[in-house]
């Protein structure tokens, strides 16, 4: 169910050759791709490191009116099918909708059929990953270490920094990694915000649609071999990242 899948569409790939390979993973609108979808998504999985930090923090730390309801929408994107998602974001943001006029008008940006409406789309389907990776571990500090980080003459600002940032930075990284990861394979919601215009905010799983409409199953299977090994390798590094943070919780608890 996993491997064979796989396994094919590699061995499908390395069929055209390693010149062919190269030509074709590296042309030039297939790199134009690679720089918005890749560069794009680490644009918007460090927005959601910090905003992220501050819902969690918020849902965690503080109580205000309709929390639970804030709460529960920040899964909506997990369960939202990712076309409606593009849809809600493209009437949002549009020029005539709630957010996109006001925008328009008062500083000269147009968001939908732009890269800024990918990365908006891209920021809207990763936020979860952060905030709920970070929850637990906001959730799990001792007080203790706050209050005598005060007691010694600490501000809040320097409590902030110096002890509490330093046990969520495994949690947040990971959480920005997840949602990088996501934000590269999006597909269906950005591809309703988007005017999917090579050279201007064409992302990568659309090329390999339209290759695929344009019968150039080639094409298609290598573009998919290159995403497939920035994945493996993004998993890599989630892991890699997991693994320290576990090892740094231990050595802070020892």
């Amino acid at each position: 169910m996993l491997f064979l899948p796989l396994s094919g569409m590699l061995l499908k790939a390395f069929q055209v050759g390693p010149s062919d390979f190269w030509e074709i993973a590296t042309s030039p609108e297939a790199v134009a791709t690679y720089k918005i979808s890749f560069g794009l998504a680490l644009i918007a999985s460090l927005i959601n490191g910090v905003f992220g930090l501050v819902i969690a923090w918020a849902l965690i730390r503080c109580r205000f009116p309709g929390q639970r309801l804030l709460d529960t929408m920040i899964d909506l994107p997990f369960a939202l099918p990712t076309a409606v998602a593009g849809l809600a974001l493209t009437a949002v943001y549009s020029e005539e909708g709630w957010l996109g006029k006001p925008i328009l008008q008062l500083f000269g940006l147009k968001v939908a059929f732009t890269s800024l409406g990918v990365a908006v789309a891209m920021v809207f389907i990763s936020l979860p990953f952060v905030v709920r990776t970070v929850e637990p571990v906001l959730r799990s500090l001792e007080k203790e270490q706050e209050e005598a980080s005060w007691c010694l003459g600490a501000s809040q600002t320097q409590t902030f920094f110096r002890v509490i940032l330093p046990q969520l930075l495994p949690a947040i990284l990971s959480g920005v990694a997840q949602g990088y990861s996501r934000a590269v394979g999006e597909y269906g919601s950005v591809v309703m915000i988007s005017s999917n215009v090579p050279f201007k905010d064409l992302i990568t799983p659309t090329l390999i649609v339209q290759k695929l409409e344009e019968y150039d199953i080639p094409a298609a299977t290598v573009i998919g071999a290159v995403m497939l090994l920035f994945s493996l390798v993004s998993l890599l590094v989630i892991n890699r990242i997991q693994i320290w943070g576990q090892r740094y919780q231990g050595a802070e608890a020892a």
